[in-house]
């Protein structure tokens, strides 16, 4: 399957740069290119990417912004956001928004083609080690004043919409918030591979999720990334 990619950077020197290393992949297609947020609309009805290489920050509209008015639409494309700073406030806000993931720009060529590939096939593009970092981020301590905590408000309304999952699939929802694979997942579980996708599309769906991401964020919103059994 040829993969369908529109890239969307305000820098013209990056847009080529990309187009160039990632053009020369056989399985991927440069459908298009964008130069800000306001044009990522129209160039998605147009072209039918199957992922956008979005650049979060753009003078007009920005890439954040752009990719949670896409996401917004079921029949979005995947969305890869590309950033300077992989522990960024403005990167989980893109995750929250439905991004399959992000990419570094000095990220080695190869690395991104992978990336490309992976968010094509159902797959975010963070590693568990890199997940783990981001949910540190935005980790909250109590207010020393005394003022409430918007922290524990966000872990009580998350740890709600987990409690609305069968036993089977919150197992499932805490092992994807660990970085598990589906195949990992699968082992420690004793299930089958295709059980544990069919438990995710089912997640997903009573959760009102965009990807395996919002998954993994809200388990760890609801302060329960800890539990399992190392998955």
């Amino acid at each position: 399957m040829t993969i369908r990619l529109l890239i969307v950077d305000d820098d013209p020197l990056v847009r080529a740069g990309l187009t160039f290393m990632l053009g020369g992949a056989e399985d991927i297609e440069i459908v298009g290119e964008g130069a800000d947020g306001r044009e990522v609309p129209e160039l998605v009805d147009r072209l039918v990417p199957d992922v956008v290489l979005m650049d979060i920050r753009m003078p007009h509209l920005d890439g954040l912004t752009a990719t949670e008015r896409l996401r917004a639409d079921p029949g979005a494309p995947e969305v890869v956001v590309l950033t300077t700073f992989h522990a960024d406030e403005q990167v989980l806000r893109a995750l929250r928004a439905g991004a399959a993931g992000f990419v570094l720009k000095d990220t080695a060529p190869a690395e991104i083609v992978a990336a490309v590939r992976r968010v094509a096939a159902g797959d975010p593009v963070l590693s568990p080690a890199v997940t783990r970092q981001l949910m540190s981020h935005v980790a909250g301590g109590p207010d020393p004043a005394g003022r409430p905590d918007p922290e524990r408000a966000r872990r009580t309304a998350a740890a709600q919409r987990i409690a609305e999952l069968a036993d089977r699939e919150r197992e499932v929802a805490l092992a994807v918030g660990r970085g598990g694979s589906n195949a990992e997942i699968a082992a420690a579980l004793y299930m089958s591979v295709p059980t544990v996708k069919t438990h995710v599309s089912r997640i997903l769906a009573k959760l009102g999720l965009n990807n395996r991401v919002q998954i993994a964020l809200l388990v760890h919103d609801a302060g329960l990334s800890g539990e399992g059994d190392g998955v």
